[in-house]
């Protein structure tokens, strides 16, 4: 990403804006872990999309007139030798500026004067705030901090929500998205295969994790872009498992769902694949079912197409499989085995916060995700893929990780990498 990218997405939504209003957005604050503990720092992806500055205690503001003119401005952390020694050197004004394209750069310090004076001035009617919450029991983060103070302080300023502009824009991505959404998919696709070929009976899921560690952790000090889903076995039915303790046994099935980020943007890819390198007949039967599904899918995938048919036909298709082979005895009791959605969008979140369109575009990325859990048969996986819409059609993004029986097989025998 650049600083044209950042500061179109800013244009973006300056155009969706009411005249004579204020937009306030904010990068976060640091979680306390434990003690003097911290938990690892994230910048909120909203500020991240408009500004590019990846740092805490970050703080922004544009003001938009009535005659559609706006003027913006950053506030930084000051310099600080000491602070500084302990957690790395902050971003200075002229940095912040080449990287945002925001011309006027100031400090925290004055944040709070500046928006008490546009607030009083007279001149704004509205005030956009990131207003979002999962859960009503999330914590505040520091919008919702602000509006509560807005609505003691400043009553007459009409809330508006900035999250629903962002949010809207973020669902088609950009040229320079996709380019980095490519490289961030080679790079997911080294971790899976490293973990392919040193695959065998009696190693622990901690193992396999850090292989896919290791292998992405060549291409930069990013990391994985989400917690990584590693298991084996029965573990393979808990969908969010983090434990990583569980060790696969000959003739167990491997799960992954992980992803590595490139310059901010995330894949999302699941492969499952026998521990000991071949398919059980079971583990055959099943696997077909899902990557006929999949490839089912990425055949009809196209502009105009319901984004809820997505989940619907994955479903659809894959329980008419189930049934033709006699392993489900009605396609409306599906469920059985295929427990989550088939779709999400990915991007700078690995479940974007996108506005979930009715119909599919050009340039949308989501997940076709196909998950089989039996649990009589004792197998569970899930084979998840990046497809990204294009005008007439649709692209696998994540086609380079080994999805057929017989890459997998293939791959696994390559055996370059053991404990």
């Amino acid at each position: 990403m650049n600083q044209e990218f950042y500061a179109g997405n800013r244009q973006k939504v300056y155009t969706q804006m009411k005249p004579n209003s204020l937009l306030v957005l904010f990068s976060g604050i640091e979680v306390r872990k434990t003690n003097d503990e911290f938990y690892p720092f994230y910048t909120n992806r909203n500020f991240l999309y408009m500004t590019g500055l990846d740092q805490k205690e970050t703080a922004f503001i544009a003001q938009k007139d009535s005659e559609g003119a706006v003027s913006e401005k950053a506030y930084i952390l000051p310099p600080d030798m000491l602070a500084e020694r302990w957690n790395g050197e902050r971003i200075n004004p002229q940095q912040a500026a080449d990287i945002s394209g925001i011309g006027n750069v100031g400090f925290v310090s004055g944040f709070e004067a500046e928006l008490h004076r546009l607030a009083v001035s007279g001149n704004y009617q509205h005030l956009y705030l990131d207003l979002f919450r999962v859960s009503p029991t999330d914590r505040d983060e520091p919008a919702h901090l602000l509006l509560k103070r807005v609505q003691r302080d400043y009553p007459y300023l009409i809330i508006e929500n900035a999250n629903t502009l962002i949010r809207r824009q973020r669902t088609i991505k950009q040229p320079c998205e996709l380019a980095a959404m490519r490289k961030a998919e080679e790079i997911t696709c080294a971790g899976i295969t490293a973990m392919m070929k040193a695959s065998k009976p009696g190693m622990y899921e901690y193992q396999y994790k850090a292989l896919f560690d290791c292998a992405i952790g060549q291409y930069g000090p990013q990391g994985p872009g989400f917690p990584s889903i590693i298991s084996a076995g029965k573990n393979n039915f808990c969908i969010h498992y983090y434990a990583y303790k569980g060790q696969a046994l000959d003739g167990d099935m491997v799960l992954n769902d992980v992803g590595a980020w490139y310059d901010y943007m995330i894949t999302d890819v699941s492969r499952g694949w026998p521990c000991n390198g071949k398919f059980s007949d079971c583990q055959r039967q099943l696997y077909e079912m899902a990557l006929e599904t999949s490839n089912h899918m990425f055949s009809i995938i196209k502009p105009g197409m319901k984004m809820a048919d997505v989940d619907g036909e994955s479903h659809r298709y894959c329980a008419q499989l189930m049934k033709d082979a006699g392993l489900l005895d009605d396609v409306k009791n599906i469920g059985r085995y295929m427990w989550h959605g088939g779709a999400h969008h990915v991007g700078f979140d690995v479940h974007d916060a996108i506005e979930t369109p009715e119909v599919i575009a050009p340039n949308m990325v989501f997940c076709v995700d196909i998950g089989i859990y039996h649990e009589e048969f004792g197998i569970g996986f899930r084979l998840e893929d990046n497809c990204l819409v294009t005008q007439t059609g649709c692209e696998n993004l994540s086609a380079c990780t080994p999805r057929t029986i017989e890459d997998i097989e293939d791959t696994m025998r390559q055996n370059f990498v053991a404990f």
